[in-house]
């Protein structure tokens, strides 16, 4: 590992493949490239401590570079312990000079202790993807040391009560990424303990509709696909959960040949799906004939034990949302007699009492970004894109915003789809006069 000053990565040898890395990236994000050449100019985040958890990739290392272009004094840690690339966190040091806390693989306490470090940057704005940054600083505020990990608690300790309520006071705002998070913080208001104002990147148009369904539903098959070289034509790919994310792992697995049954807990969206032409099943039953189980709901425990004790020999199963609580894998290893890691990288073998061997991927963590390298930069560029605009436009709004969840602004949204739009080629219609104040009148009838 190199500890460095400001910094924590696997080894910075790994600069150069990064630096490549990072390069290529960039060719597929012309709009978040747009931005960074105009921050470059107008420094509109000079003056700022910025602290990011996310995941660090070739993408995010490109959205980072817009940042610091625009002023921004950043720290990035990782919002996941599998999906950091070495090669890009290690670049991100050695060439851009931008302090990381990541290393792919790091254990709890690892993983913890570059949160830590983000917090001790006392930062003006943050990003996070999971509300891991946001959760630990309202822990903090709230004294209740206890729930945070001991790496955070004991750095919490040694601070006075005013600079632990500081530390949430002192935020302009939060940007967060992921459905999970934005989840976790529309709670936190509505329990009238959000302690600063954030704004919910993951629901722009250009986030949602366009990260979750396609960079998800590509990169979770590009994942499974990786960890098991397995052929998904004919086989029973169950899909759990039918919102973006849910739509996109389902549509790429349908056109790879795979039988899709989706399952789920919401009526209108399990209509949806039986309308859209997959097969809908309570997870029960579904768990008889999957083959593949892929989760992506948000939600603890999706699939439990009385589900692996019914799955068929051979069964695989991953998850692609945020967290690894979607799988209740502390049943599935009381159940088993015998667990063999790593049979394949990034596949442990669950070997039941009746001979049934079960395949867990990628720990239960993100399969997209464990075992691949996560969205396209094509559809990131959008999402980051909105993720710097949304900064900025915080900025200006300083002092304004209430301490509750904000959407992006439209204009925001529409900006990034335009610009979208034109770098690859495309135009579109512009409403004339006429048609302008026929939308906003009521007059005008058959």
């Amino acid at each position: 590992m190199a500890t460095i000053v400001n910094g924590d990565v696997k080894d910075l040898a790994l600069a150069t493949v990064g630096h490549q890395r990072i390069v290529w990236a960039e060719r597929d994000m012309p709009v978040l490239r747009a931005i960074r050449e105009r921050f470059e100019v107008e420094k509109p985040l000079a003056g700022l401590r910025m602290s990011a958890c996310l995941h660090v990739t070739a993408e995010t290392a490109n959205l980072a570079r817009t940042l610091v272009a625009g002023g921004a004094d950043l720290v990035l840690v990782a919002s996941n312990p599998l999906s950091t690339q070495d090669d890009v966190a290690a670049s991100l040091v050695e060439d851009f000079h931008i302090p990381v806390f990541a290393i792919k693989g790091e254990d709890e306490a690892s993983y913890y202790r570059h949160i830590a470090a983000a917090l001790k940057h006392r930062p003006h704005v943050t990003m996070d993807d999971g509300a891991d940054l946001v959760s630990a600083m309202i822990f903090i505020a709230l004294g209740r040391l206890d729930d945070l990990h001991s790496e955070v608690r004991t750095w919490a300790k040694n601070l006075s009560a005013a600079e632990r309520a500081g530390l949430a006071g002192d935020v302009i705002a939060s940007m967060e990424e992921t459905t999970t998070g934005v989840i976790r913080l529309r709670a936190m208001e509505k329990d009238g303990v959000l302690k600063l104002p954030v704004i919910a990147v993951n629901d722009a148009e250009t986030k949602h509709f366009f990260d979750n369904r396609y960079g998800t539903g590509q990169s979770t098959i590009d994942g499974v696909i990786r960890a098991t070289d397995m052929l998904l034509a004919g086989r029973n790919v169950v899909v759990c959960g039918y919102g973006w994310c849910g739509k996109g792992v389902a549509m790429r697995a349908r056109g790879l040949g795979a039988h899709v049954i989706v399952t789920e807990v919401d009526p209108i969206r399990a209509l949806e799906a039986a309308m859209d032409g997959f097969q809908v099943k309570e997870i029960h039953a579904a768990a008889k004939v999957g083959d593949l189980f892929i989760t992506v709901t948000g939600n603890i425990h999706v699939i439990r034990g009385e589900h692996f004790a019914v799955m068929k020999d051979g069964a695989m199963i991953c998850n692609s949302g945020h967290f690894n609580v979607e799988l209740a894998l502390d049943d599935l290893a009381k159940q088993s007699a015998t667990i063999n890691k790593y049979v394949r990288e990034f596949v442990d073998e669950y070997v039941q009492s009746d001979g049934r061997r079960l395949y867990v991927l990628g720990e239960g963590r993100l399969i997209n970004l464990a075992a691949a390298h996560g969205h396209p930069a094509s559809v990131m560029d959008m999402s980051f894109a909105a993720q710097a605009l949304a900064t900025e436009w915080s900025i200006k709004n300083k002092g304004q915003l209430e301490h509750r969840v904000y959407n992006v602004p439209k204009a925001v949204d529409q900006w990034v789809a335009s610009l979208k739009l034109q770098t690859m080629g495309i135009a579109i219609d512009t409403l004339t006069e006429e048609q302008q104040k026929y939308l906003v009148s009521w007059e005008m009838g058959t």
